[in-house]
Order: C-alpha cells, then structure tokens, then sequence
C-alpha cells in the first residue's frame, strides 16, 4: 500500500514505468504489471510484468479509475499496466468543452 497525494511520484518494480499523482488521497494497492508500486528512487527494476499485466503505459498520458477519484501522469513509458488492487486504470478521456456559439 502508498499513500497518494498530488505530487507524489511513484515507479514500477518490474518495467520502466514512472507516474506522478495528479488526483488522489489516502492508502491504495497501486500496481504496475501486477506488482507493487514504490516511491520514486527507492526501487530497483527486477522481473518482468505479468503476462494479464503487460498492457504497457504510455508517455504523458493521464490514467484514472472509474469513479475518476485517481489520476496519474505517466512520466516514464514502461511495458506494465496500472491497476488499483484488482481495478486496472484507463487511459482518461479528454472531457468535453461546451460550445461557445
């Protein structure tokens, strides 16, 4: 389990992805490529994503849950796939401006 909060970053312990929170708070299971997360610098990359994991992230893109209550920020790309304990994390859709006629 981290604790998220906006700022924090976090990186993979199995591929190359790097993530900064940009929306969330408190104490989640964050995975990447079915392993746990760890803060930025703390961790070394060791084994490989699992096989229902290895989706791949994606350089600067935003990666939010359902309920849109987490964002992060892909800093590094990496071969894993996000996750929320057993909830993965899409790809966030750009949100819609209304007209201005």
């Amino acid at each position: 389990m981290v604790e998220l909060k906006p700022g924090a970053r976090f990186q993979s312990t199995v591929c190359t992805t790097e993530v900064i929170v940009v929306k969330g708070d408190g104490d989640v299971d964050l995975l990447c490529g079915g392993a746990a997360m760890v803060p930025a610098g703390t961790g070394e990359v060791a084994g490989e994503p699992a096989a229902d994991a290895a989706g791949g992230t994606l350089l600067g893109k935003r990666y939010s849950d359902e309920a849109d209550s987490i964002e992060l920020l892909a800093t590094k790309a990496g071969d894993g796939s996000l996750a929320v304990g057993d909830a993965a994390l899409d790809v966030a859709q750009a949100k819609t401006l209304p007209a201005s006629d």
